[in-house]
């Protein structure tokens, strides 16, 4: 089977969101031949490089969201004239929340970018403008958008050509896209475009994977200084909301099934108009091996050291994490505090890690005496990977509970990952946390400190219970959260999805779906003379002897 992986901003690229999930699902499913067409968010990305690719990848075709391109395309007056009539449905879709208008301008767009060429120029020309103008007077248009200025048209413009640039590629010929047997999206943004597009032009199924709702990302971007709305005025951040929006619920209509990561995005998904009964819930593989080793054998953690392993980022709130220690310093003085985190990245990382350590040095200053040296401070930050700092899998294993203190949360791989080494944890109820501690460790409501102090000295008193909470943490993450659970679940889909849905093909298309059936890859002859044992004479010989009526 051929599979069209369609991916932005993450794999074959060395950085970026699913990259190694992407690439244990391409290794894993040896069977399958993959293309992968992938769409790049920034030059940086481009610039580090594409990860070594296994041999069953045969072709990826690659695309930028970042960069203008310009084509150098002009349309004639005919098709001046059908891009109008579809960019005022879909700008009409998008100003009224109206899907139909929205989808049927979409594939008009597609289809005239096909036949015609890119649609570079004419997004961002004066009949666009005027155009997404009159949508925003309209009655019944979004309220914010009444109040757009001709600026906010030209930003907005903008943004859009981005988002719909997969319109304007040439992946969509019968030796690209509808040369394969399935797609499969890793996000239901722009990404799925391409899936969108191959369904309609060849009839190729779309499975669509969210481990992070692509909405949700959006949604939180326009709402604030990210990507999607960075300093956008009011009725920009409005019309991107729509437009992600209605995006979001095509490519969900459009799914032959979609597969969210955790319940948390189940719920996006449904709310956005996915039907439920194409919704199945499979959990991202992780790689378990590294932590063997410590989950099977025997805890000899501190057992008066408290650990907290991730990213240092104002959503995993370690400044409720060391308000919460400094009431647990005061039930047991002699508790410490691990802080060990990958290398600070982003604007806000290294101003967050300051901010930390300062109220870290106000909390706890250098005790002159007592159970601690001279300007020995109770919190440690340390650096996973560094020179003097501990492997991962030992750093879950050096203290008596791990920590996750979280206000905003996907699937938590901290807490997956504590609990492949056995560890007992308390967490915030953030996310898809809940789901996946499944009763196995102790769970409090995120922004308080005193909730989170108290289940942490609970724990610290109780060794048999940590011991018990560790044991069946481990059991359920081995059951549950393994590469090989989720290739197993792919596998499977996979070959549902193709024999419900056979995409039309040319004749002297060189990939038919089972064009080569199941029993080639048995050892043995299965045609002709020889495609049955000498045994089986004698044995149906003495079956129908068995079977037959006395004479």
């Amino acid at each position: 089977m051929r599979i069209g992986l369609l991916t932005e901003g993450g794999y074959p690229y060395v950085t970026g969101e699913c990259r190694l999930w992407c690439d244990r699902l391409v290794r894993g499913l040896t069977q399958h031949e993959f293309d992968v067409y992938a769409l790049s968010r920034s030059a940086e990305q481009e610039d580090a490089g594409w990860v070594q690719l296994p041999p069953q990848v045969e072709r990826v075709r690659t695309a930028p969201l970042w960069a203008p391109e310009d084509d150098g395309r002009s349309h004639g007056r005919r098709a001046r004239r059908r891009f109008a009539e579809h960019f005022g449905e879909l700008a009409g879709g998008i100003c009224g929340g109206d899907r139909h208008r929205f989808a049927d301008g979409l594939y008009g767009l597609a289809e005239l970018a096909r036949e015609r060429g890119g649609l570079h120029t004419a997004l961002r020309s004066e009949l666009a403008v005027r155009a997404m103008e009159s949508a925003c007077r309209a009655p019944g248009a979004v309220r914010a958008a009444h109040t757009a200025t001709v600026p906010d048209f030209l930003a907005f413009a903008d943004h859009l050509e981005r988002a719909l640039r997969p319109l304007s590629l040439d992946w969509y010929g019968s030796d690209s896209l509808g040369a394969v047997d399935l797609c499969h999206a890793t996000t239901g943004g722009a990404g799925a475009l391409p899936g969108l597009l191959a369904k309609r032009f060849f009839g190729v199924p779309l499975l669509v994977t969210e481990y992070g709702v692509q909405l949700r990302a959006h949604y939180l971007a326009v709402a604030g200084s990210g990507a999607g709305g960075e300093g956008a005025a009011a009725p920009v951040r409005a019309l991107l909301a729509r437009f992600h929006g209605l995006l979001a619920k095509e490519v969900y209509r459009e799914a032959a099934l979609i597969t969210p990561g955790n319940t948390h995005a189940r719920r996006w998904q449904e709310r956005c108009g996915a039907d439920p009964a194409r919704l199945r819930t499979v959990y991202p593989g992780m790689d378990a091996d590294r932590f063997t080793e410590v989950g099977e054998g025997e805890f000899c953690g501190d057992p008066r050291t408290l650990v907290w392993v991730g990213r240092i980022e104002p959503a995993k709130d370690l400044v409720a994490l060391l308000h919460a220690f400094a009431q647990v310093r005061r039930a047991e003085p002699d508790t410490r505090l691990r802080i060990l985190a990958a290398s600070v990245r982003g604007p806000e990382g290294p101003a967050y890690l300051a901010h930390c350590r300062a109220l870290a040095a106000q909390l706890f200053p250098d005790e002159a005496a007592g159970a601690h040296a001279v300007g020995d401070n109770p919190v440690s930050f340390e650096e996973i990977g560094g020179p003097e700092a501990p492997e991962l899998a030992d750093a879950y294993a050096a203290g008596a509970v791990v920590v996750l203190s979280s206000v905003v949360e996907g699937f938590p791989v901290s807490l997956v990952e504590a609990m492949f080494c056995g560890c007992a944890t308390v967490s915030t109820d953030a996310g898809a946390v809940v789901e996946v501690i499944g009763g196995t460790g102790l769970v409090v409501p995120p922004r308080n400190p005193k909730a989170l102090a108290d289940a942490c000295v609970a724990l610290l008193r109780d060794p048999e219970r940590r011991a018990r909470l560790g044991a069946a943490a481990r059991a359920r993450a081995t059951e549950l959260f393994t590469v090989e659970q989720n290739l197993a679940a792919f596998r499977g889909i996979y070959l549902e999805l193709l024999s419900h849905s056979c995409p039309h093909r040319d004749t002297d298309s060189p990939s038919l779906p089972f064009s080569t059936p199941a029993e080639a890859h048995v050892p043995g002859h299965w045609t002709g003379a020889r495609a049955r044992p000498s045994w089986a004479d004698g044995a149906l010989a003495d079956a129908v002897t068995a079977g037959a009526p006395d004479a």
